[in-house]
């Protein structure tokens, strides 16, 4: 099989990581895989700098997704990708986070050897763990946390999802996209018995300019991202282990000023 440190191997795909935001984030790697491109597909995330580092004369064609309104839909992207592989070109699918933490990497693997032609894999900081290190929030903690667990707040619906056992005293649950959905997650997470108090971080733009880590209670989770305008990206952390980021404590911020004015 064709490797990316085969320079004369042609008709090739290569997922890349782009991490979390900031450039500096990405792997070795995956600067050599982009170097190297003939197409970039990329996520509409992906910061501009980093698709400067593909060739001026690379194409770059954006497969950009929001909630409800994607400009491909996954099979399309598929079919993309292979079309472009089959006429010898060195593809980079361009990620956002990591290609296999909620990045659809696994559906886009399984249609490039469906068609026979070769495939790698490069990671990348997961947004989780950028987030987080920016934050300065341990994911886990030995007097804190033993366990993490990744879920999606929007994926199939929050009914089809069963987070049973993943929150709680002693655990981390970190929810992707999660910031439209962030009042149905807090009532659904109290409705399978984590305390309304548990400590909760919203961690909005992590690594980027005007990153912002957001502090409250799991009952305060909804209003909270209402108040604040907060919008995407951003990843909401619930766990014991909030308590120790550099977060603005927004709770008692909103309860200060609730109570000057009364």
């Amino acid at each position: 099989m064709a490797t990316l440190f085969d320079p004369h191997a042609r008709g090739r795909v290569i997922l890349v990581g782009a991490g979390p935001g900031d450039p500096g984030l990405l792997t070795v790697r995956a600067v050599e895989a982009l170097k190297a491109a003939d197409v970039v597909v990329h996520d509409g995330l992906v910061d501009d700098r980093v698709l400067d580092l593909a060739p001026a004369a690379a194409q770059r064609i954006s497969v950009a997704k929001r909630r409800s309104r994607h400009t491909l839909p996954q099979d399309s992207i598929n079919a993309l990708i292979v079309a472009h592989v089959k006429t010898g070109a060195i593809v980079v699918r361009l990620k956002g986070g990591d290609p296999f933490i909620f990045g659809r990497g696994g559906e886009e693997v399984e249609a490039v050897r469906a068609a026979g032609l070769p495939v790698e894999v490069i990671p990348g900081v997961s947004a989780a763990l950028g987030c987080a290190a920016g934050a300065m929030l341990p994911l886990t903690h030995r007097d804190w946390s033993s366990a993490v667990s990744f879920v999606a707040g929007q994926c199939k619906g929050l009914t089809d999802q069963d987070w049973s056992g993943l929150a709680g005293k002693g655990r981390t649950l970190v929810i992707y996209m999660g910031v439209a959905t962030a009042e149905a997650i807090a009532d659904k997470l109290m409705a399978d018995g984590v305390a309304p108090d548990m400590p909760v971080a919203v961690l909005e733009r992590g690594t980027l300019p005007g990153a912002r880590a957001l502090r409250t209670l799991l009952a305060d989770l909804g209003p909270m991202v209402a108040r604040e305008t907060v919008q995407s990206p951003a990843v909401i952390v619930v766990g014991e282990v909030v308590q120790l980021a550099d977060a603005e404590d927004k709770l008692g911020a909103w309860a200060a000023a609730a109570e000057a004015m009364a």
